[in-house]
């Protein structure tokens, strides 16, 4: 899902639809086309993506036989996914190499909050939920509040409960699925988000949470001065294969590993009003 430009300055998106449906020469004239005019293309999906169409972005990169495409699958649910593509979108207009750009999506991973309120957690199987709640996800009207990334946490939804959240400053965006929630408008307020976004569910969500009856949210850095600042401050490296500026220990372009980590630069924590 390509959620809306953040700003003025945010790069349009590609979306690339129907990939596994359509003759495999016409998304290789597609994505053919798209390299020559961008030069490198990021492309990111989700791990709920079906795995005909993420099968089909491998063939294609492969009879293209190209170092200027990358493959990025993080470990976020849809709305995540979503949010930092984006964020990726905005970093683009920023003059950053395509190599610290595509290795950016690993640093900025670390600063997304994202979870879901669930009615049931039983089909639930990409966080760890203990014997006693999947035993409630039975009794009718329960519902859990999840925080898949970037620690996972199971609670009951409750007036009291609550999920662990950032330490600096961020806005939330919320997506419905068939479900409502008031309780992640009052996470919002003890998390101290600047502001609350509302956006579609992403079609992969009940796939990735195990049921369409949620309502997924997330936590995110959304100030294109403080993305900027977190890679720049990041020490880059020359790939020793592709000769691309990369940050971390593995170029997302042609997979060569080094013996450098990007590791998440710190945010001062924020300041109650």
């Amino acid at each position: 899902m390509a959620l809306p430009a953040q700003d003025e300055r945010t790069v349009p998106a590609v979306v690339l639809t129907g990939l596994d449906r359509g003759p495999l020469d016409e998304g290789l004239a597609g994505l053919h086309r798209l390299t020559e005019q961008y030069g490198y293309v990021v492309v990111v999906c989700s791990e709920a993506t079906p795995e005909p169409v993420v099968r089909r972005l491998h063939t294609l990169r492969a009879l293209l036989e190209s170092d200027r495409i990358a493959l990025f699958r993080p470990a976020l649910p849809p709305l995540g996914v979503a949010v930092l593509a984006r964020q990726l979108r905005q970093l683009a207009s920023c003059e950053l190499s395509p190599g610290v750009l595509a290795s950016a999506g690993r640093l900025l991973t670390h600063y997304i909050h994202a979870g879901a309120v669930l009615g049931s957690v039983a089909r639930l199987d990409r966080v760890p939920v203990g014997l006693k709640a999947h035993a409630r996800s039975w009794v009718p009207g329960s519902q859990f509040a999840v925080l898949a990334h970037p620690e996972p946490q199971v609670v009951r939804v409750g007036p009291e409960a609550t999920l662990k959240g950032p330490e600096f400053g961020t806005w939330m965006l919320v997506a419905k699925g068939q479900s409502h929630s008031d309780w992640v408008a009052g996470l919002g307020t003890r998390w101290g988000v600047h502001g609350v976004r509302e956006a579609p569910l992403p079609a992969e969500s009940p796939v990735w949470w195990g049921t369409g009856r949620l309502v997924e949210f997330c936590g995110y850095l959304a100030d294109l001065s403080v993305l900027y600042q977190l890679v720049t401050s990041v020490r880059q490296t020359r790939c020793h294969w592709c000769g691309l500026d990369v940050i971390g220990d593995r170029c997302v372009f042609c997979g060569a590993t080094s013996q450098v980590s990007a590791s998440p630069r710190a945010l001062e924590p924020r300041t109650p009003a």
